[in-house]
This record gives C-alpha cells, structure tokens and sequence, in this order.
C-alpha cells in the first residue's frame, strides 16, 4: 500500500493520501464478499494512484477462489473504465441511473496498452458523449458503447 515506514505512526501524522490508504487496506483486510468504495483514490496523488489502481486490480483478478464484488463510486471516467466490467451512470437531482454501460475490454487489462490503444478513446469518448447527453451523427466508434436496457 506504499507506506512501509509509518507502522508506527498515528493517524494524525499521515497525510490525507496516507490515511486514505490505510482505510482501503481495513477495508481489503475484512475478506467481505462486497466491498463499497466511494471514491477510495480521490485524495491519493495522480501516481500513487494509479499504483493503487494495478494493486486492486491485480488483488481482485488473482483472488479467483473469492472474487468479490465491489460497488466502486467515482467521478474519474478513466478510472471507470480501467476498473470496471460495467459503469452506471447517474443524473445529478434527483440521483437516478441515466445509463448501464458493458466496459468491452477484457481482463487481465494493462493499463499502458488500454490508454494507448485507439478503441480506448473510441470508447471514453463515446462514453463522455453519453455522460453529457450528447448526440451527434453517426460514426464509425459509435459502435463501442452498448447501453443495457434499464
């Protein structure tokens, strides 16, 4: 979890990143066969996580006894689609779901090949679209988002 030096620290001498992480470490250490993450990197800096988005990833794809299911809530759209198998996007008031969208990427995902590859921004852009409610004509990428029926 990137805090090997602070064992003996107590939570008011870590940083908020630290200390976020020390939650998502309590929250991994109770085995539950859910677990409900509401924005867990959002006060974590840019390269931590994206480690801790390779460290719940590799935790999640090799615990192939006990695979858990995680309720993972993020304003991050890159972060949605790294992480998920399905996105649920939400209208603002009242909270209701607009979208249920399949990620088409398979797993095991290298984060590196994802982001560069030209279906990832076919589909983060096609999803931003959605997100935004907006509609243009039709292209060749808009095939890369499926909605589920609601």
């Amino acid at each position: 979890m990137g805090l090997d030096g602070f064992e003996n620290k107590y939570p008011g001498q870590l940083s908020g990143g630290m200390q976020q992480r020390v939650a998502i470490a309590r929250a991994l250490a109770m085995d539950t066969d859910i677990l409900l993450m509401d924005e867990p990197f959002g006060a974590i800096d840019p390269k931590n996580r994206t480690a801790l988005w390779d460290l719940l990833l590799q935790l999640w794809e090799n615990d192939s006894e006990k695979k858990k299911t995680v309720l993972f809530v993020t304003h991050d759209i890159d972060e949605a689609i790294f992480l998920s198998d399905r996105i649920i996007l939400m209208d603002a008031a009242p909270g209701r779901v607009s979208a249920q969208i399949e990620v088409p990427f398979s797993r095991p995902r290298n984060r590196m090949q994802l982001l560069r590859s030209r279906e990832y921004g076919f589909f983060k852009n096609n999803l931003l679209n959605v997100f935004y409610n907006e509609t243009g004509e039709d292209r060749e990428e808009d095939h890369y988002i499926e909605k589920i029926a609601l």
